[in-house]
């Protein structure tokens, strides 16, 4: 009764109760009253056709060798949950590939899970027996309605039949949040929700006991190999073929942002002959900062840096965002004195990702929000810098990614190369690694989606409230009138080291940039843009720099006379959610923004550490039942509603109560999944239940099915995206 009184609105956070189910059926039909029938327009049916698309360019790789077949899922209007299909490749290079189907989704029995109705597909582990594996065995992922937790099953690639756990096949019919991974062709080390009761899951969710499980024994009889701490957000143990060489790891993810890694080395043969229960080999711990990442490339280890490092009795410090490589074997004993530098950042250039090849290691950086591709070889030993391929940054609102074209990374050096931008259409190139991809055959081009003519892309720096430089990118008409009138959509994410770069869609083309409307997608702290310094820049006590980044280009895009405050919206997803729930209540925001879109957010932050996955996310903003909840209120949508701008009596407040006089919420449209096991619907939930007692317009729907992605088919996707823009047409009036 005592959190009822506290928090008035906690009976939504019942996610299948049926009071709660009514209200959120309440609230569907009062939205689509409100917006109208998203299926009924134009704008959807032009949308549903992008996503169904045919000329949608396949992500496809390839596995079993150099005389393997390549694979891709696929989604359409006949293929609405997915087909996993094949294909060889002097078939896909005709333009007329014959698509063998592998695994229908749509064909399977449906799930029995709440209210899931569809499967939707999570993708497939692989059996990797090093150089002479046959690549025939696959551990399927089927989530029940697009939820994390998924069901696991084994799938034969040659016969492509399930392998029936009659049969020794390994299965794992109730949906979990699940770690699996083949230690060899009779062995998985799995990690799940053992027992059904969550007495081996994390305070997070995720699984914090591995167990070591053997083929044509039930799961009951794995024997535990590593065990991680109940506060961890996960634990796990994994095992692997690379170059030659084979290693395995066991692993605790401390927080989100720190790790403990602990290794021994393998062989060909013992992987195959002992279990990991019965190898004597002993783990020892590997001595890097907590907060760094670690892999390797053959014999090597990779370790990519978050913060500043002067390892013990070397002579040489490291900058946080470096990329650095030294023979395993020397790491284990600690001899810091050969650590060879990859990468090393500037102020206006950091690591974005890696790609690695049979024998490259690539590295896609950004030079103020603008990819550079580097190349180096590795080779007897010692990493050799490739001039060829290093060149200049893409054009501004363009991108380029190289990934390899085999799942065994190892096999080859040819890569895909994809191009695009955000006013250029996806394009898919076959490369090598060995000329740095100056040399490529272009395989694919979508066509254009959505009118291009007379847009432009631009790259701008607004200037935030400390000084900060925070580049954001528009999307406009050449010709538009710099008089406030246009109608302008910001877009914005801020956190998890995550950053917004150059992509081509359609449904932003057709929805909004069609029609005369201006899209932004800002770079603001928080992110990853400028590498991890930059996500640090927001994190924690800092938080509230990211929604002053986002306060700085709204300001910015008002004093270029390209919008103004009735004109302006934002929009954020997740962790965006929770920045667009500060914009509608702090005080500068709340008046920049004449409309905003809300989806799937985290918006009461004294509670998300309790609900799902929340506890995960405790190293991003803090733990609001210690004393950062001094900092966290600051940055507690949900809280500043109730209290900062309503006016309630706050109990235990943690201090003097900020009140915003006058304060009026923009109009809103907030959008969850009732299948979200990953951020909660009740913080969406309670935030609309709040608001509709306030004055102006605030709007709701929550998607029975879709996970955290808010959609599981591309009639959901279409449905979702014309809703938002449907909504923010009639918030923000078509252009002049």
């Amino acid at each position: 009764m005592g959190d009822q009184q506290a928090d008035p609105h906690k009976w939504l956070e019942e996610v299948l109760g049926e009071k709660p189910l009514a209200w959120v059926k309440e609230r569907n039909i009062e939205c689509i009253a409100a917006v109208g029938e998203p299926k009924d327009t134009d704008t959807y049916k032009r949308i549903l056709t992008i996503l169904d698309s045919k000329d949608k360019i396949p992500n496809l790789y390839r596995i079993g060798g150099p005389e393997g077949m390549y694979y891709n899922f696929w989604q359409d209007d006949v293929h609405v949950q997915g087909i996993w299909r094949k294909t060889s490749m002097e078939s896909y290079k005709s333009g007329k590939p014959e698509w063998k189907t592998v695994i229908d989704v749509d064909a399977l029995p449906p799930p029995a899970v709440d209210t899931a109705e569809t499967w939707v597909w999570h993708g497939s582990t692989l059996l990797d027996e090093g150089p002479d594996g046959v690549w025939d065995r696959a551990i399927i992922a089927l989530s029940p309605g697009g939820s994390d937790a998924d069901t696991r099953r084994e799938f034969d690639l040659k016969t492509e039949k399930w392998v029936e756990a009659s049969e020794g096949g390994f299965a794992m019919p109730k949906a979990a949040k699940t770690q699996i991974q083949y230690r060899s062709r009779n062995e998985v080390l799995v990690g799940t929700d053992f027992g059904g009761d969550g007495k081996t899951l994390t305070d997070s969710g995720y699984p914090r006991v591995v167990k070591s499980w053997k083929r044509g024994t039930p799961i009951e009889s794995a024997t535990v190999v590593f065990e991680g701490e109940q506060t961890d957000v996960a634990a796990s143990q994994y095992a692997y073929h690379d170059r030659g060489f084979v290693h395995e790891f066991q692993l605790r993810s401390i927080t989100f942002w720190t790790s403990k890694y602990w290794y021994r080395v393998l062989s060909r043969d013992s992987i195959k002959s002992l279990t990991a229960d019965a190898d004597p080999t002993p783990f020892a711990e590997v001595k890097i900062p907590e907060d760094a990442e670690m892999g390797t490339f053959a014999n090597v280890a990779l370790i990519t840096l978050r913060s500043d490092w002067s390892p013990p009795g070397c002579s040489q410090a490291f900058k946080a965002g470096s990329l650095l490589s030294l023979p395993m074997e020397e790491v284990m004993k600690e001899m810091w004195g050969n650590i060879f530098v990859l990468f090393e950042p500037t102020p206006s250039k950091s690591l974005q990702e890696k790609t690695e090849t049979k024998s490259y290691v690539i590295l896609k950086t950004l030079q103020d929000v603008r990819t550079v591709l580097e190349f180096w070889r590795f080779e007897d030993g010692k990493w050799i810098p490739q001039t060829t391929g290093a060149g200049e940054a893409v054009a501004v609102g363009e991108d380029v990614t190289v990934e390899c074209m085999c799942r065994d990374h190892a096999e080859s050096n040819d890569v895909w190369v994809t191009r695009e931008g955000f006013l250029v259409p996806d394009s898919q190139e076959v490369s090598s690694a060995e000329n740095g991809c100056t040399v490529t055959t272009k395989l694919r081009s979508k066509p254009a989606m959505f009118k291009a003519d007379g847009l432009v892309c631009e790259q701008h720096f607004a200037t935030s409230k400390d000084g900060t430089k925070v580049p954001y990118f528009t999307m406009r008409r050449k010709d538009i009138a710099m008089d406030g009138s246009n109608p302008t959509l910001l877009d914005a994410y801020g956190g998890f080291e995550i950053s917004m770069l150059p992509y081509y869609s359609g449904g932003v083309g057709a929805g909004w940039l069609e029609k005369g409307g201006i899209k932004v997608i800002a770079n603001i702290r928080g992110g990853g843009e400028y590498g991890p310094t930059w996500h640090q820049a927001a994190l924690k006590e800092l938080r509230h720099k990211a929604y002053e980044d986002v306060e700085a280009v709204g300001q910015d895009l008002v004093a270029r006379g390209i919008t103004s405050p009735p004109k302006l919206a934002v929009i954020g997803g997740s962790n965006g959610g929770l920045l667009v729930g500060n914009m509608l209540t702090r005080p500068v925001a709340s008046k920049l923004f004449g409309a905003a879109v809300c989806q799937v957010p985290l918006l009461d932050m004294k509670v998300f550490s309790k609900l799902l996955a929340g506890a995960s996310w405790m190293g991003e903003y803090g733990d609001p039942e210690t004393d950062d909840w001094k900092f966290i209120r600051k940055h507690s949508p949900y809280h500043r509603l109730r209290h900062d701008c309503l006016l309630l009596p706050e109990p235990d407040a943690p201090g003097e109560q900020a009140k915003l006089e006058g304060w009026v919420c923009p109009k809103v449209l907030f959008t969850t999944s009732t299948r979200d096991d990953r951020v909660h619907p009740g913080h969406a939930r309670k935030m609309v239940r709040r608001l509709r007692e306030t004055p102006g317009t605030t709007l709701y729907y929550e998607n029975i099915e879709g996970g955290h992605g808010g959609a599981a088919d591309n009639k959901q996707r279409a449905f979702m995206q014309t809703l938002v823009y449907s909504f923010l047409w009639q918030q923000l009036g078509t252009p002049k």
